[in-house]
């Protein structure tokens, strides 16, 4: 039997892969201190960001590519979209805590509460979609 793919996957799926290659973008980019794409963040925040431990950024990293890489597998209607969307909402928690332990200049945690709030509408949307039969 043959479960059709309901429109919201696509809708879901390729917003997912925007939001996530967005953050896959601001990550590679902040990790690397790619000056263009640095150049109008506050010297205070370049500071904070480049003097955060290592394994901040090795979770903030698998937090965006597992979440890129899990959006991708949802479109092309792969069950493994589950364990990476899964490992990416683990990552944006970490983050979260990094927000808590390390705050930036004027950040707010908030914003990282935000991200971890739609990984995890990201993830039970996978295991619903999964359980429905539309992902294989």
């Amino acid at each position: 039997m043959t479960v059709r793919t309901p429109w919201h996957l696509w809708l879901v799926g390729v917003t997912a892969a925007l939001w996530n290659g967005m953050a896959a973008v601001d990550f590679t980019a902040t990790a690397t201190q790619y000056e263009p794409y640095m150049e109008n963040v506050a010297q205070a925040v370049k500071d904070h960001i480049y003097s955060l431990p290592a394994w901040t950024f090795a979770v903030w990293g698998i937090a965006t590519w597992a979440g890129l890489a899990g959006s991708l597998l949802l479109l092309l209607h792969r069950g493994t979209a589950v364990p990476l969307l899964a490992l990416s909402l683990a990552g944006a928690a970490g983050m979260l805590l990094v927000a808590l332990i390390y705050p930036a200049p004027g950040g707010s945690a908030g914003f990282a509460a935000g991200i971890v709030a739609v990984a995890a509408l990201l993830l039970v949307y996978a295991v619903t979609m999964r359980r429905r039969g539309v992902l294989g």
